[in-house]
């Protein structure tokens, strides 16, 4: 029994820490201009929510959010947003590897118009760190995570870190 009670403990300080981790990571990149939500809050039921993911296509097609628009990083364009998502008062959750992309991103989507758009807190990583599914481009589920590189990979702490 003591040694039960001790590893929840231990699971319990590892979960904190981690968050602590990613919350001062975000504070350190982001300046909050895009309200988050918990990957807790984005898996309760929801109709007509917009899933974009702002990270590049090799990092979409190792894994995405079940249903997630690839929308990108570098070569992101508002055209193709308004074409997907014509009504600015949709429901839009734009997320990344931890969210620091996903801030600016959703910063574009905000100046031009879009009222209700958040931000996924700790991205995909978090996601997966929450034991949530994630699939890959054939929309199989898969545990690897497309980290960016070697440097972002510690952050992700559950999954398959894929980087090159």
């Amino acid at each position: 029994m003591k040694n039960i009670i001790l590893i929840l403990l231990f699971l319990c300080s590892t979960a904190v820490f981690a968050q602590k981790s990613i919350d001062k990571l975000l504070k350190k990149y982001n300046d909050n201009s895009i309200p988050y939500i918990s990957p807790q809050e984005l898996t309760l039921p929801e109709t007509n929510v917009f899933l974009l993911d702002s990270r590049e296509l090799k990092e979409y097609e190792t894994s995405h959010l079940k249903n997630a628009i690839h929308v990108g990083y570098d070569h992101f364009k508002m055209d193709s947003i308004h074409k997907k998502i014509p009504n600015k008062n949709s429901k839009i959750i734009v997320y990344c590897s931890v969210g620091i992309r996903s801030e600016s991103i959703g910063d574009s989507l905000k100046k031009a118009g879009y009222k209700n758009v958040k931000n996924l807190h700790g991205g995909i990583f978090e996601w997966k760190s929450n034991n949530l599914p994630v699939y890959n481009k054939e929309e199989k589920e898969t545990d690897s995570i497309h980290t960016f590189n070697k440097t972002w990979s510690k952050w992700l702490k559950k999954g398959i870190k894929v980087y090159e």
